[in-house]
């Protein structure tokens, strides 16, 4: 800049008109000087921009050269700010709290811990004290569920108390081989019919009763599933029945020998008729296909099979066997659900016997060697925004058993109710009637027995 002043002072002294007369010189020296100096000042315009040009580079390089000392600065900033948010985040998810045992290698979600505290109003027909002081409010379950992945190896228990029993409801480990292809290893589900319920009541559907619905064992499974397939395959060495807990005290039920002539529907069974089922083997394959694209319908089919064993002095042995067989869909249309189940089973045993024992929470009741069962149910999910309620599950549960080996009379079970779903507050209003049906006045063993009713309210708080 100093130069371009100068230059242009010196230029202004040398071309005034007085200084031209004064010289004596000509127009045509005075153009030529004026010529030259123009030049002079191009030339120095040119080197004040390369400087500048120079300047704005040295600037951009100087400024690039910082930008990763900044950002290592800002990503440090970052993580600390982030490592003193998770320190102070609660070790919870809505399942109840965590055991936080994941890590960067293995990418896993810990275990969760989770459960449910529940309470039930019963009043009905066949209990005629209850009626007459307007029901009972009693404790009904306290569980305690254990779900998660720990290093790649999965997790999934629940066990449960009551107030007259506790059990193991399930319990298994387990190892995804792939995200579609899972296997697990403990007391995990039968795969037999519509899943993971046949019902949407409290008190499930007759199939549950007989060990064909929401049954768990001894064995391994395997499970396809996340496509339009899902095929599960499993073997199980025996069910989940306990000497040393009860062989009736258990959440599925299982068949614990022939009833013998003469015995009461609700007697234990006696050592020579004593049997079990093991080395079972169990297949259920179903397809959904989404005609639209808010109907989803899945078909299926499920097989069961495996023997009968009796332990004694000698030894267990064989003495039986047992089957079932289903074919069920499970549809949903919108709001709608629509599900549909016919099973057939038998036990066959040497001495050709038309009724079992079972046993399960701490009870003993009798079914039928052989018979055919069919459900139909069609529950309507409204949401809705009630203060605490977001939703109400309307349903229609029907199980009806027939063809019942030794002239039994039919079973039937009609449930009506109304699920509340308020956060984590999930209650059921069940007014069932049934005839020949378990906890509602009657036996699927016992001969011909009256119509009864129950109402059940079942409320439970889920962590």
């Amino acid at each position: 800049m100093f130069m371009l002043a100068a230059a242009l002072a010196a230029g202004s002294v040398v071309t005034t008109p007085a200084a031209a007369a004064g010289s004596g010189g000509t127009a045509s020296s005075v153009d030529r000087r004026i010529e030259l100096m123009q030049r002079q000042i191009d030339r120095l315009q040119s080197e004040l921009d390369g400087l500048k040009q120079e300047k704005t580079q040295r600037a951009a390089a100087e400024a690039t050269a910082q930008q990763p000392e900044q950002a290592a600065a800002a990503d440090s900033a970052t993580q600390e700010t982030a490592s003193a948010q998770d320190a102070q985040r609660p070790r919870h998810s809505g399942k109840g709290f965590v055991w936080d045992t994941s890590s960067t290698k293995t990418k896993d979600t810990g275990i969760t811990i989770g459960g449910a505290l529940r309470f039930q109003y019963t009043t009905g027909s066949y209990q005629h004290g209850l009626n007459h002081r307007g029901g009972d409010i009693d404790f009904d379950t306290f569980r305690l569920d254990l779900d998660g992945k720990v290093h790649g190896i999965i997790l999934s228990t629940q066990w449960r108390w009551y107030s007259y029993m506790q059990t193991l409801q399930h319990g298994w480990i387990g190892y995804d081989f792939t995200p579609k292809n899972q296997f697990q290893l403990g007391l995990t589900r039968i795969p037999f019919g519509n899943q993971p319920f046949n019902s949407h009541n409290f008190f499930f559907s007759s199939d549950y009763y007989v060990g064909l619905e929401d049954t768990y064992a001894m064995g391994g499974l395997y499970v396809h599933s996340g496509d339009a397939w899902n095929v599960q395959a499993g073997f199980f060495k025996n069910d989940a029945a306990t000497a040393a807990s009860g062989l009736n005290k258990g959440y599925s039920y299982v068949v614990l020998g022939e009833r013998e002539p003469g015995q009461g529907i609700n007697a234990g069974v006696a050592g020579g008729a004593a049997a079990r089922a093991i080395n079972s083997g169990a297949l259920r394959v179903a397809r959904t296909f989404h005609p639209e694209a808010d109907l989803s319908v899945e078909v299926g089919g499920s097989a069961l099979y495996g023997m009968l064993g009796r332990g004694g002095a000698s030894g267990n042995r064989n003495v039986g066997r047992y089957g079932a067989y289903a074919v069920h869909t499970n549809i949903d249309y919108r709001r709608w659900n629509f599900q549909a189940e016919a099973v057939h089973y038998a036990y066959r045993m040497d001495g050709h016997p038309t009724r079992m024992v079972v046993g399960a929470y701490a009870f003993y009741d009798t079914i039928p060697a052989r018979a055919n069962i069919f459900t139909l149910n069609g529950p309507y999910k409204l949401p809705v925004d009630w203060g605490p309620i977001d939703s109400l599950t309307f349903y229609n549960d029907n199980s009806l058993m027939v063809n019942k080996s030794g002239g039994l009379g039919n079973t039937f079970m009609i449930v009506t109710g109304m699920a509340i779903s308020a956060g984590d507050l999930y209650t059921y209003f069940d007014f069932v009637n049934a005839h020949n049906q378990p906890f509602i006045g009657g036996s699927m063993g016992g001969h011909e027995h009256g119509v009864d009713n129950r109402l059940n309210i079942n409320f439970g708080y889920y962590f």
